[in-house]
C-alpha cells in the first residue's frame, strides 16, 4: 500500500473513464499499456468484487495499486468531481415539472454565489455546469432526450423564438430580487444555454469590503472625488472591474449630482442613478450614448467599457468639459492603460491633462483551508523570468466536499492604484512611459508583487498566480 501519496495523472488517463464509473467502482486510472490497465484504489476496496467488471468494461487485464483511504478519496475528488452525497447526479426532468428543475438550478447557483450556469449537449450526454469562484464545476448530467424540452422552456420564459434553431438568441428572465441574462448558441449537437445571474440589489457592494489596502483606497478615493477627469479600471474579463465601479458610484451618489451610466449589461440597479442599457443593434453604442449624455447636464458619467478609439475620444472630451468619467479598459497593468489610450489615438497632451487615476485589478482564488496541503517548491515550477526570492514551500489545492472538490473557496481582489500627479503627467505629455523608478518611489506595489505575497503566505497557489509572477 502507498501511504500519503498525492498522485498525478495525465488528462489522457483521466479520460479513460468518466466520473460515474470512477465513483461507482472507486478507481482512478494509474497506467495503461497494450494489455493491462492499472488503477489506484482505496485500501478498503474489495478488489475481487470489482475486478471482473472492470476487465469486461475496459477489455484489458486489470491490476490495482492501493492507497490510504483518506488520500484516495482526496485524489478521487480532485480528478473526478461529483455532486450530492456519494455520486455525480444524473437527473431526469420527468421527476418533476421542467419549471421546477430550471428554477432549482438557477436558485442553487445563486445560493452559492455563482455568476453563470452552462447547460450544454454533446453527442451522448447533456450536462449542467455552474461557475464557482470563476471556474466551471459540473453539477448534473441530463437525459439527452429531454434536453430539447429544457431549451424550449428557457426560450418560452425569456420570450425567444422556439422555432429558431440556427441563429444565436439573447433574452432575459426576471425574478423578484435578480435577473438572468439568457444566451443561446447553436452548436454541433444542439443549442447551448448560458444563464448569467445579475443581481438587482447593489446594497451589498461596499468599497470597504472589496480588498483595497488602506493606502490604495485613499489614493483611489482621491481620484474619484475630483470634480472632473477620468478614472480607469483595467483587468481581464471577470476580474471584478464593474463591481468596483458600482461601489464607487454608491459613494458618489448624492442628491446634488446628476449621474448617468451606459452598461452592457446592467448588473445592478442603483436608486438615484440614470442607467442606460447598451443596444448596439439599433445604434446605441458607448460612443453614441456618451454623445447624448453630454446634452443631459451630467456631473458624473460611467461607461461600462472603453472599447474603441471613438469612445476614448468622447471620454476625453467629456472630461475636458468638466465631467468626471469612470470606465474600464482591457490592459495588463495600471500604467499600461496610458500606452493603450495613446495607441487608440488619444493625444498624449490631452490624456496628461485629463486622467486622474489608473487602477489594475485581478481576482485570485483562495485555497480551501479544510484541504490545502503544504509541499516543497521546486524552482523549475516557477516562471522563467521570476526572480528567486528564496521561497522553498508553497500550498497546493487538494479538493474536498467543503470546496466542491476544486481546492479553492472564495476569491480575493488585488489592486494596483496609480494617481497621476504633476510629474507623471509630464511624462505622459512627453510620451516618456518608462516610470518604474517613479512608481517605486511612491510605494506603488505591482499586481505581481501582491500575487507573490499571497503565494508566500499560503493564501493561494502557484497555479492560480503563475501568470502574474512576472517582473517580480
Amino acid at each position: 500500500m502507498i501511504e500519503n501519496k498525492e498522485i498525478a495523472i495525465s488528462l489522457e488517463l483521466q479520460q479513460l473513464i468518466n466520473a460515474d464509473m470512477a465513483w461507482n467502482y472507486g478507481v482512478i486510472p494509474a497506467k495503461v499499456d497494450a494489455d493491462t490497465i492499472q488503477f489506484y484504489i482505496s485500501q478498503e476496496t474489495d478488489q475481487e468484487f470489482i475486478q471482473d467488471d472492470l476487465e469486461i468494461l475496459m477489455g484489458k487485464s486489470v491490476e490495482f495499486i492501493q492507497l490510504d483511504h483518506i488520500e484516495f478519496r482526496k485524489n478521487l475528488g480532485k480528478y473526478y468531481r461529483r455532486s450530492g452525497n456519494n455520486t455525480e447526479k444524473k437527473v431526469s426532468t420527468h421527476q418533476g415539472d421542467k419549471d421546477d428543475f430550471l428554477l432549482q438550478i438557477i436558485h442553487e447557483a445563486r445560493g452559492i454565489g455563482s455568476s453563470d450556469i452552462h447547460i450544454e449537449i454533446y453527442e451522448e450526454v447533456a450536462r449542467v455546469r455552474i461557475r464557482i469562484d470563476g471556474h466551471l464545476v459540473e453539477k448534473y448530467k441530463l437525459e439527452k432526450e429531454e434536453y430539447p424540452e429544457i431549451v424550449n422552456k428557457v426560450k418560452i420564459k425569456s420570450n425567444l423564438d422556439i422555432t429558431e434553431k440556427r441563429l444565436p438568441q439573447d433574452g432575459r428572465l426576471s425574478f423578484a430580487e435578480f435577473d438572468v441574462r439568457v444566451s443561446i448558441l447553436p452548436t454541433l449537437h444542439g443549442e447551448k444555454i448560458v444563464l448569467r445571474i445579475l443581481s438587482r440589489d447593489a446594497s451589498q457592494v461596499d468599497l470597504n469590503k472589496l480588498g483595497f489596502e488602506d493606502k490604495e483606497k485613499a489614493d483611489y478615493l482621491e481620484g474619484v472625488k475630483q470634480p472632473n477627469g477620468i478614472v480607469l479600471i483595467s483587468g481581464p474579463t471577470g476580474s471584478g472591474k464593474t463591481t468596483t465601479l458600482y461601489a464607487t458610484l454608491k459613494i458618489l451618489n448624492e442628491e446634488k449630482r446628476n449621474i448617468v451610466t451606459v452598461e452592457d449589461p446592467i448588473e445592478y440597479t442603483l436608486k438615484g442613478i440614470n442607467q442606460v442599457q447598451l443596444k448596439e443593434n439599433i445604434g446605441l453604442t458607448f460612443s453614441s450614448a456618451l454623445r447624448s449624455f453630454l446634452r443631459q447636464d451630467p456631473d458624473i458619467i460611467m461607461l461600462g467599457e472603453i472599447r474603441d478609439a471613438e469612445t476614448a475620444q468622447m471620454a476625453i472630451r467629456a472630461a475636458l468639459t468638466g465631467h468626471l468619467v469612470l470606465s474600464t479598459i482591457h490592459t495588463n497593468s495600471a500604467w499600461g492603460t496610458i500606452s493603450r489610450l495613446i495607441d487608440m489615438g488619444v493625444p498624449s497632451y490631452l490624456l496628461a491633462g485629463t486622467i486622474n487615476t489608473s487602477v489594475a485589478q485581478r481576482l485570485v482564488r483562495i485555497l480551501c483551508t479544510a484541504c490545502t496541503k503544504e509541499t516543497d517548491l521546486a524552482q523549475i515550477e516557477l516562471p522563467k523570468n521570476f526572480r528567486d526570492k528564496g521561497l522553498t514551500k508553497h500550498h497546493v489545492p487538494v479538493g474536498c466536499e467543503n470546496c466542491h472538490y476544486t481546492g479553492y473557496k472564495g476569491r480575493k481582489a488585488i489592486y494596483e492604484v496609480i494617481n497621476i500627479d504633476h510629474e507623471l503627467s509630464d511624462r505622459i505629455k512627453e510620451e516618456q512611459l518608462k516610470v518604474d523608478t517613479l512608481l517605486k518611489e511612491r510605494d506603488i506595489e505591482k499586481i505581481s508583487e501582491k500575487a507573490y505575497r499571497l503565494l508566500a503566505e499560503g493564501i493561494t497557489s502557484l497555479e492560480e498566480v503563475y501568470a502574474l509572477l512576472t517582473n517580480i
